[in-house]
């Protein structure tokens, strides 16, 4: 169970079905509580929230939390019928698979399995904020972006998330997620989840723009070869990489470095796209402070990981102690050895912009 690629043929056609039909997913999820399940009383405390770019640490970080007894999160046995959890654990019952793990597409080394956790929240934000994923990129929510209908469904939802796991996992009562394009909705978070706490990894720039440029050429090659995968990371709203990419575009900083060219002066197979990327998203979170985010020293856990992940402990509620047996899978990401241009000043500027996250890597928020 790795991902798209390892999907048989009945499986793919079983997607395509959940996710054209997602109006319907929705419909249903209105009435299946009664019929298969009820979050009567399910309170919704202190939710944690994992964003970032990606390749910043942000599945290791979901992986280290979805373990500890007191989250739940998304995980593969909720696709692909993911908006009717009720529903679909119902009715998938009778064909339950052992969770075997297999390494996941990005070929980097992750192991998932059916009961992994997995990024598969932004299903819900697209089908209800359609207009905000454009043809090449994808807008920002702000705290006037309140959408009633929105947010009744997504309490719901999540209440649905943590009914399910009081039921069969035994006292997990605080919802996980981890979503990149999370990052794209700081301050509107907050205002829905006035206790959440959210985590934000930060990767050093040129390191991290590797890592990026890599997995979207890997991306690339896999999209050529199989239309199934594309579609099936679009479905997901995980426009990160490949032919899929949907870069999220803080402060219309495409528009600024296209200068006004079609097609834009960056090209995502050059490092200065993703340094570009990686500054304009970095210099927005700097400009975004809120007292629910904690940033984390993705190099600095690596390093010496028992200070930073004794913070992220407090921060997340729970003792200093709590992951401590983390601390062993921190490793400094494989260098990448390649002959590259860039352009040296777009460096600088993200590494003045790394160095300002020095004091943030230090502080905790003062989460109300």
């Amino acid at each position: 169970m790795s991902g798209p690629d390892s999907y048989s043929r009945a499986e793919r056609l079983l997607h395509r079905l959940a996710f054209a039909s997602v109006p319907a997913q929705i419909a249903l999820a209105d009435i299946e509580e009664g019929l298969f399940g009820s979050s009567a009383g399910i309170a919704i405390e202190r939710p944690l929230f994992v964003a970032g770019l990606p390749r910043a640490g942000t599945t290791l970080l979901l992986q280290i939390l979805a373990e500890l007894p007191d989250f739940t999160s998304h995980t593969y046995r909720h696709m692909p019928f993911l908006l009717c959890p009720f529903t679909w654990r119902r009715l998938s019952g009778a064909f339950r698979k052992e969770s075997a793990l297999a390494e996941r597409a990005h070929g980097d080394g992750v192991a998932v399995g059916f009961d992994s956790p997995e990024a598969f929240e932004e299903v819900i934000w697209k089908a209800y904020w359609p207009e905000k994923y454009g043809k090449t990129s994808i807008g920002l929510w702000g705290r006037e972006d309140r959408n009633g209908e929105f947010e009744a469904f997504y309490f719901q939802h999540i209440r649905k998330v943590l009914a399910l796991a009081a039921k069969e996992e035994g006292g997990a009562h605080r919802y996980l997620c981890k979503n990149n394009a999370n990052i794209a909705r700081l301050s509107l978070l907050p205002a829905l989840f006035p206790d959440c706490r959210i985590i934000v990894p930060v990767r050093s720039p040129l390191d991290h723009a590797r890592s990026l440029r890599r997995q979207h050429v890997q991306f690339s090659a896999l999209h050529a070869e199989d239309a199934f995968a594309r579609r099936y990371m679009e479905w997901l709203g995980h426009y990160e990489f490949g032919a899929a990419l949907k870069p999220i575009d803080f402060g219309g900083w495409m528009a600024r470095e296209g200068e006004g060219l079609d097609p834009p002066a960056l090209d995502p197979l050059g490092l200065d796209f993703w340094l570009a990327y990686w500054a304009a998203a970095h210099d927005a979170l700097l400009s975004t402070p809120s007292a629910h985010v904690l940033f984390v020293d993705y190099d600095g856990l690596c390093r010496e990981p028992s200070p930073g992940l004794a913070r992220l402990a407090r921060v997340c509620g729970l003792e200093e102690t709590r992951l401590d047996a983390a601390a062993s899978r921190f490793r400094a990401p494989t260098p990448y050895e390649a002959a590259e241009d860039y352009d040296p000043a777009r460096l600088d500027r993200a590494e003045e912009i790394y160095r300002s996250f020095g004091p943030l890597f230090t502080a905790s928020p003062s989460i109300p």
